[in-house]
């Protein structure tokens, strides 16, 4: 699986997803910081990666369907800083082995994860 965080969180989000065997990169690394959500979006689907972002945005369906996306991830975190992003994705990636986050929104809090297809 590939994904790409995006600018919102912290470099340790790729990092952690590289140390888990995934190909990660960032928005940074791109030099696609500051452009518009559907740039982005946009981009993911052209590379078939999986956005990692904490943009609530981009939970609204009507605007990004997850049917047409190769899969976005939502990190909803009280406090947004490395240690609650960190935790956050601990807590998600070793359900990557069992499922596939194509096509599919995953909200995950501290409550849980939900997945809309």
């Amino acid at each position: 699986m590939k994904f790409k965080v995006d600018e919102n969180l912290p470099r340790e989000a790729a990092t952690l997803l590289n140390q888990a065997g995934y190909d990660a990169c960032t928005v940074a690394d791109q030099s696609l910081g500051g452009r518009a959500d559907h740039e982005i979006a946009t981009v993911c689907r052209s590379e078939q990666r999986v956005l990692v972002t904490m943009d609530r945005g981009f939970g609204d369906v009507r605007h990004y369907p997850p049917g047409q996306s190769p899969g976005i991830l939502i990190l909803k975190s009280r406090q947004q800083d490395t240690r609650s992003v960190v935790s956050l994705l601990n807590r998600v990636i070793p359900m990557f082995r069992t499922q596939n986050l194509g096509c599919e929104l995953w909200i995950v809090d501290e409550s849980g994860v939900r997945i809309r297809h």
